[in-house]
C-alpha cells in the first residue's frame, strides 16, 4: 500500500505540475495575443492620424496650386497683351506655359494620392459585368481612337451577375486601358507600323473560383521581369510625369470586390491583365 500510496502521489504530483506548466504556457500565449493586439491598435491609430494629417497637407497644398495657375493665364494673357518685342512675348509665354503645366501636374499627383489615401467606400448592387465593361469601350473609344489605337471587346456569353460599385469597376479598368495606350503609343514612335491594339476580354473564370474574368490586353512592349515586381506598388512608375498610384489604385479597388488581379506579361509581346471577381451570390473567404 506503501508503495502504491506513493506512486499515486507522485503521478497526481506529475499532474499537477503538467497542469501548471499548461496553464503557464496558456497565460503566456493570452500576454503576447493581447500585446500584439495593443500595438496593432497604436500602429492603426497612428496610421489614421497619419493618414488624416497627409490629406489635410495635400488639400492645403492643392488649393494655392490652383491659385498659380489661374495667376498664371492671366500673367500669359496680359504678356500677350503687352508691347513687348514677339520674339520676347514667345519666350516669356513659353516660360509662363511652363509654370502652368508644372502646377497643373502637380494638382494631378495630388488629385491621385487623396484617391488613394482616402476611405473607400463600394455602393455594390448587382450588375452585368459584360454591361458595365461595353459602357467603359464605348467612352474610352475616341480617345483610343484618336491616338491611333485599336480598341475592341471580347465579350463571353452573358448575362455576368457580379456584386459591384459600377463606378469604381470603370475607374479601375480605366486605369488599366490608359496605361495600356501610354505605353503602346510611348514605344511605337520608332516603329509607326507596329499594330497598336487593345483588347477587353471577358468569359468564365477556370478553377474553384467561380467568378468572372476581365482580361485587358495590349500589343505593346510588354513589361520587364525587374520592373513587373513593384509595378502593384505605390508610387513605382517608369513614366516621366507618372503617379505610380494608378495600378495600386486598380488593385485596392479589385480586392474590395473580392477579386484579384494578376499580370501576364513578357518583354515585346504584350501584356495582359486579368481580373477575376466572384459571382453574384457567391461566398467570400476573404
Amino acid at each position: 500500500m506503501n508503495a502504491w500510496w506513493s506512486g499515486a502521489l507522485v503521478g497526481m504530483a506529475l499532474g499537477a505540475v503538467v497542469v501548471w506548466a499548461a496553464t503557464l504556457a496558456v497565460a503566456r500565449r493570452q500576454y503576447r495575443r493581447v500585446r500584439a493586439a495593443e500595438r496593432r491598435a497604436r500602429n492603426a491609430e497612428r496610421l489614421a492620424e497619419i493618414g488624416a494629417m497627409t490629406g489635410g497637407l495635400a488639400h492645403e497644398i492643392k488649393n494655392p496650386l490652383s491659385t498659380i495657375g489661374l495667376n498664371a493665364e492671366l500673367l500669359s494673357e496680359g504678356i500677350r497683351d503687352s508691347t513687348l518685342g514677339e520674339d520676347e512675348k514667345r519666350r516669356l509665354v513659353a516660360r509662363v506655359g511652363s509654370l502652368s503645366r508644372e502646377a497643373e501636374r502637380l494638382r494631378d499627383i495630388l488629385g491621385d494620392f487623396l484617391k488613394f489615401a482616402g476611405e473607400l467606400r463600394l455602393d455594390l448592387r448587382e450588375h452585368d459585368v459584360n454591361e458595365v465593361v461595353e459602357e467603359l469601350i464605348d467612352f474610352y473609344r475616341p480617345q483610343a481612337e484618336h491616338v491611333g489605337v485599336r480598341l475592341r471587346a471580347e465579350l463571353g456569353p452573358g448575362p455576368m451577375p457580379a456584386q459591384l460599385d459600377a463606378d469604381h469597376l470603370k475607374q479601375a479598368l480605366l486605369n488599366l486601358l490608359l496605361n495600356a495606350t501610354q505605353a503602346m503609343t510611348g514605344t511605337n514612335v520608332a516603329n509607326p507600323n507596329a499594330t497598336m491594339e487593345l483588347i477587353v476580354r471577358t468569359h468564365a473564370a477556370s478553377g474553384p473560383e467561380q467568378g468572372w474574368a476581365v482580361h485587358v490586353i495590349d500589343t505593346g512592349p510588354g513589361i520587364a521581369d525587374d520592373v513587373r515586381a513593384s509595378i502593384f506598388r505605390p508610387y513605382f512608375t517608369t513614366k516621366s510625369g507618372g503617379s505610380g498610384l494608378g495600378l495600386p489604385t486598380t488593385k485596392r479597388i479589385i480586392e474590395a470586390h473580392h477579386g484579384t488581379i494578376d499580370v501576364h506579361t513578357s518583354p515585346n509581346a504584350g501584356t495582359d491583365f486579368e481580373i477575376v471577381l466572384p459571382r453574384a451570390g457567391a461566398t467570400s473567404t476573404s
